[in-house]
């Protein structure tokens, strides 16, 4: 059974149809096939440039869009060799083990091209698609087991590398596929002993290719899902081989069979995890305040931003544009902040401002005369609480108060409930340790984000929005980058969140924009 598909654009794996997902290593969930493309060129580059020419042997340059593709891209080696080799009517024998390092050989070839490739990723690391870790997150979340394979012999290195190691139930390489005498795509055996360790039915199991031939041996197998992977031009081929659906992004595939309250985002152990998303894409930020950029306090005037801090949204600012995203009023949060290059949606996105852009909700203006009546009552009832803090904004009341407490918490959200029933023009949200009156309108940070967005001319698919925030209340914005985007919430422990990935303190969100920064200056 096919996933069901929601638009042009998005599919979604359901865990009543699919049991596990493998994926292809050098392509789709690291950019490792660049590297590989790299050492095979200067591999076969140096032995034709100094191979004595024969009679019909053509000695030109090994080509990457077309010689690495055609004959060697998730193919296994000695056929990737052997097909490249014919081609340019060169005859090779394939060469013993015993044979000394330098003779010109099949096997000696394989051997340098695993020192070169070694050299390159020594030197530029392993690059990830923050999608496909983000995908695969979310399938583990929903109970889809995971799998990975790789025509390489180095699949256990590139794992331990990147820290990818403990995402997949099971993995196979081209070493292993060796020792076991299974034939490699385009016959489908590897990919099925794969779906044997996972005790999986091929017919319940979805393949995530980036190569003609992955989606042919899938294809041979019967799985139940192929799925091409390509940002380039072979979308067609794909399909003619038998791809189901062919991808440019892997974040537009969603999961369904994942309980809400149970997803928990990945730790940002790697900034390129998000950088690597922003190939081809203008960025726009979105940052709470309190507990993401400043320490998280209950008096405002104590949550204070460094001058470093002050000097990174700076330039951040200059490359994307940035909006602060607080429960605090508009222009309390301008002042404290003091840039005039950013924008603001203060009171939850009910009031935004910033480079002639101004929008405060008109139903927020009649709900005023109700948030002041509830702050009297709420003053009468809860001001000789210990522990706890009201606060009135233009457009919330704020009670904050401490969990211990646990008789003055119940104190408090009784008295609150009390007060809303009677002012039906007003709802309760939570956060951290604090309770809230606001209008009850349809608007909420998610809401205020798509706005903004659509008022800055910045809600194309060529656009990725991200959102990092610390509160309850940012998870509405967290869900709407679900659909595209990145969400990232800033926490000191594991948590279940709608965001994709998780950072712990506010000291992790600057080195995160400095990163941002790095990545957008050297394009």
């Amino acid at each position: 059974m096919k996933p069901q598909e929601m638009n042009d654009h998005e599919l979604v794996i359901s865990r009543d149809d699919f049991d596990a997902v493998l994926f292809n290593l050098d392509g789709v969930v690291t950019h490792t096939n660049k590297a590989h493309a790299a050492a095979w060129k200067q591999t076969f580059d140096n032995y034709l440039l100094k191979r004595n020419p024969q009679d019909g042997e053509d000695l030109g340059p090994f080509h990457i869009d077309l010689d690495y593709r055609r004959f060697l891209d998730g193919k296994p080696r000695e056929a990737g060799i052997r097909h490249f080799l014919a081609s340019r009517h060169i005859n090779l024998p394939r060469g013993d083990v015993e044979d000394p390092a330098y003779t010109n050989t099949m096997r000696h070839l394989g051997y340098r091209k695993d020192l070169n490739f070694e050299a390159i990723i020594q030197q530029q690391g392993i690059e990830v698609y923050g999608c496909a870790i983000a995908l695969i997150h979310q399938l583990r979340n929903a109970g889809i087991k995971t799998a990975v394979v790789s025509a390489s012999k180095h699949c256990k290195m590139i794992l331990e590398r990147a820290d990818l190691q403990d995402l997949f139930d099971a993995w196979i390489d081209a070493l292993e596929a060796e020792q076991l005498e299974l034939d490699g795509k385009p016959d489908p055996y590897v990919l099925l002993e794969l779906a044997r360790r996972l005790e999986v039915e091929p017919v319940r199991t979805a393949v995530i290719e980036d190569s003609v031939i992955g989606v042919t041996a899938c294809k041979r197998g019967r799985f139940g899902l192929i799925i091409g992977f390509d940002n380039g031009d072979r979308r067609e081929m794909m399909l003619e081989h038998g791809a189901d659906f062919v991808l440019k992004d892997l974040c537009s595939v969603d999961v369904d069979g994942a309980a809400e309250d149970e997803l928990l985002p990945a730790d940002l152990v790697d900034s390129k995890l998000i950088t690597s998303q922003l190939a081809g894409k203008r960025p726009v930020l979105f940052l709470d305040y309190g507990g993401t950029l400043a320490p998280a306090t209950d008096r405002f005037e104590d949550a204070r931003i460094s001058k470093k801090t002050r000097r990174i949204l700076r330039k951040t600012a200059r490359l994307m544009p940035v909006t602060i995203v607080s429960g605090r009023d508009a222009e309390e949060i301008c002042t404290q902040v003091g840039l005039q290059e950013l924008f603001y949606a203060g009171s939850h996105g009910l009031d935004i401002r910033g480079h002639n852009i101004h929008l405060e909700l008109p139903e927020g203006d009649e709900a005023l005369q109700d948030l002041d009546r509830a702050m009297e009552a709420l003053t009468r009832q809860l001001v000789n609480l210990p522990g706890v803090t009201i606060g009135r904004k233009r457009f919330a009341i704020v009670v904050h108060f401490h969990p211990e407490e646990a008789d003055h918490a119940e104190q408090v959200a009784a008295a609150i409930k009390q007060v809303q029933a009677l002012l039906p023009r007003l709802k309760i949200t939570g956060g951290k340790e604090v309770l809230e009156l606001l209008p009850d309108i349809d608007w909420d940070k998610g809401r205020a984000m798509h706005w903004l967005l659509s008022e800055l001319g910045m809600d194309g698919a060529d656009v990725l929005p991200i959102y990092i925030g610390d509160d309850v209340t940012d998870e509405a914005a967290f869900t709407k980058l679900r659909e595209r985007g990145i969400g990232i919430l800033v926490s000191d422990s594991a948590q279940p969140s709608a965001a994709a990935y998780r950072v712990r303190n506010p000291e992790e969100v600057l080195s995160l924009l400095k990163q941002l920064i790095d990545c957008m200056a050297d394009e």
